[in-house]
This record gives C-alpha cells, structure tokens and sequence, in this order.
C-alpha cells in the first residue's frame, strides 16, 4: 500500500554534510513503488543528493507542515531522457491544470530546461 497515496505534498528531507536535516516541501507523483520530484538544477536539495542519496520523506502541506508518518528513503538524481520524461508524464497527470501552467511559464523563462528530476524509493520498498 501507498503510504503517501491521496497525499498532494511530501516534506523530502536531505542531509547536510554535518548530517543536519533539510526538509522541502514539494509536489510529487507514484509510479510503480517509486516516486518521482522535480527542482531546480540548482537548487541546496539538489546539491544535497549529489553527496548522499540518504532522505526521509512524510507527508505535508504546502507550506511543509508534517501530518504523516516518516519514511526512510533512497532519492537519486535522474539523468536517462526517458525515465525522466514518464516521470514528468505522471507529475502532470497528478497535477493537471497546475502543471501544465507551471511548465509553460517555466519554459517562458527558461526554467524548465533547468530542472533536476528526483526519484524517490522507500527503504524496504
């Protein structure tokens, strides 16, 4: 069973070198037990996976209020053009509307071909 399954935001937290946590509130989407976020290329949490896989991830609201039970977790930075074109598939299938509007504003300026896509795996998933 899903343990984020009707849930519209995760808290994703990566680690710090100091192993400090970071928690980020974002949109995300499941497929086939793994689930999939995208961020700027540039941005800390990006940064973050590039020097450990290691997350925790719960569900929250939009502005990162945890209500759901934390979840030890693996989350890898994407780099096949496939894989991450099904996981930006399933994103706008989940959000529709909101992220049709996001990437077509994202493209006006630029932003979306500056993206890193994230996959995430519970641990014992």
């Amino acid at each position: 069973m899903d343990p984020l399954a009707g849930e519209s935001y995760l808290s994703l937290v990566t680690f710090r070198k100091t192993g400090r946590e970071v928690p980020t509130p974002v949109w995300f989407a499941e497929r086939d037990g793994h689930y999939y976020v995208f961020s700027e290329s540039k941005a800390g949490k990006v940064k973050r996976l590039r020097n450990s896989s290691r997350a925790r991830v719960a569900a929250c609201g939009a502005r990162g209020a945890v209500h759901g039970e934390w979840h030890d977790a693996n989350a890898t930075l994407m780099d096949d053009a496939a894989a991450i074109e099904q996981a930006h598939g399933t994103i706008r299938s989940k959000y529709g509307l909101q992220m049709r509007l996001l990437d077509f504003f994202a493209s006006l300026t630029g932003r979306k071909a500056k993206r890193a896509w994230i996959e995430i795996t519970l641990d014992g998933a």
